[in-house]
């Protein structure tokens, strides 16, 4: 994750330099009234789709573990001012709908789950923002705890239908099977649907939300980031074989008609489409113990969101970010030493040897022996939330964030073209 932070520095002072080596041709040239107007441009607009980790749940606190890292002093500068207020871009507008409605307005925190966190929206919307050096409108629409197989599930991919053996449970357990099918027709393709009233309705009057919007340039759908998994990842009733090769070939198979669908029903043929593979955990490679036995269940599943973008029929204009690379592994560690020193009280409760209400002060006390103050201070600012929400790290869904507008980028998607 380093390493993406120090290009993205480095790449921001080497713009830097241009836009200064301009500045002097042309100040120093005597050219600047002689310069040609540029026809005005149709503005960028970027969609951003998904369920709790798009939605994003890094509480707003988790900013101060950006600033203990060097890395990370751009973008946090981007973020907020000296003074930790939040920063407001004007160049960068959001319409965001979830659960509570929609929130429109200027790019700044709080387009997250609540009014105090942020999601990859932030890190998208500042990384973008840079790279096209003009206005941009992020359509955003994210709700917690929702599955591709029903509430994302596209047109074309037919109803949802349930195996035997599912039907079968069902009945076993004394439920109303007609009732279930009923209730999973109704909902199967609902978010989708929603998703789409939303950017149409925006779509249908920018002004609304962008001021500045000029209608006679027009729009231009310059792409969609799909941040969703975890619902599917958990469901062995839907992919039974989850644990084997080939386990979640149907997600696969879903999101492929997601694709065509969203394409059609946007009228963009060629929209360019990000897919945030899910990364809950980090790469697999890097599990311990305690995860091991959920490390091929996991593997096959990002392997399986990843495919699409593999596809002949999408190559070049479907792109896979794989966001365990965004992972932190200090706070991994740190959140897996905690856990091993309130175990250790615990026991000592357990044992007779310490009462109940002395439990956080011995467990204080065991971080100040065995951390130092700057692995505390990582830990109690860097994890805001569980382990599935990537911590709730502002750290990883910044970088989440900006690993999405590079997949986006022009220049990318011409090179893979």
């Amino acid at each position: 994750m380093a390493g993406r932070w120090q290009q993205f520095e480095s790449e921001r002072m080497v713009s830097r330099g241009r836009l200064m080596r301009w500045f002097v041709v042309l100040v120093l040239g005597g050219v600047s009234s002689a310069l040609p107007l540029e026809a005005a441009k149709p503005l960028k607009v970027y969609v951003l789709v998904g369920q709790s980790n798009m939605q994003g749940h890094a509480h707003v606190r988790s900013l101060d573990h950006m600033a203990l890292m060097d890395v990370c002093q751009h973008t946090l500068s981007k973020i907020r001012d000296k003074d930790g207020t939040p920063r407001v871009h004007s160049d960068v507008w959001v319409s965001y709908l979830s659960a509570g409605g929609v929130k429109t307005g200027q790019l700044t925190t709080g387009f997250g789950a609540d009014e105090n966190k942020i999601g990859p929206e932030l890190g998208f919307g500042i990384r973008m923002s840079e790279l096209q050096q003009e206005p941009i409108l992020i359509i955003k629409a994210a709700w917690g705890g929702k599955s591709l197989h029903t509430d994302f599930r596209p047109p074309s991919a037919g109803p949802y239908v349930y195996r035997q053996e599912q039907l079968d449970r069902f009945a076993a357990d004394g439920k109303d099977v007609a009732q279930i099918q009923k209730d999973k027709r109704e909902a199967t393709g609902h978010y989708y649907r929603l998703m789409l009233e939303h950017v149409r309705g925006v779509l249908a009057d920018i002004s609304a939300v962008y001021p500045d919007y000029d209608a006679k340039a027009g729009y231009e759908l310059s792409g969609l980031v799909w941040f969703q998994g975890w619902n599917d990842m958990v469901d062995r009733g839907v992919y039974p074989q989850r644990d084997q090769p080939g386990g979640y070939d149907a997600y696969s198979a879903v999101f492929e008609h997601f694709i065509r669908d969203v394409r059609k029903d946007l009228k963009s043929p060629e929209m360019p489409i990000v897919i945030g593979v899910m990364g809950a955990g980090g790469p697999v490679s890097e599990y311990g113990p305690k995860q091991a036995r959920y490390a091929g269940i996991h593997q096959n599943f990002r392997d399986a969101m990843a495919a699409p973008a593999g596809k002949p029929e999408f190559q070049g204009r479907v792109t896979a970010v794989r966001t365990e690379d965004s992972w932190d592994l200090e706070l991994s560690r740190l959140k897996s030493l905690d856990d091993d020193l309130k175990q250790e009280v615990k026991q000592r409760v357990a044992d007779g040897k310490l009462e109940k209400r002395q439990s956080q002060t011995a467990i204080d006390q065991l971080r100040e022996e065995r951390m130092t103050e700057l692995e505390q201070k990582t830990l109690t600012t860097g994890i805001t939330n569980f382990e599935f929400h990537y911590y709730g790290s502002a750290v990883i869904l910044t970088d989440i964030g900006i690993s999405f507008a590079d997949a986006l980028q022009p220049s990318q998607q011409s090179a893979d073209n």
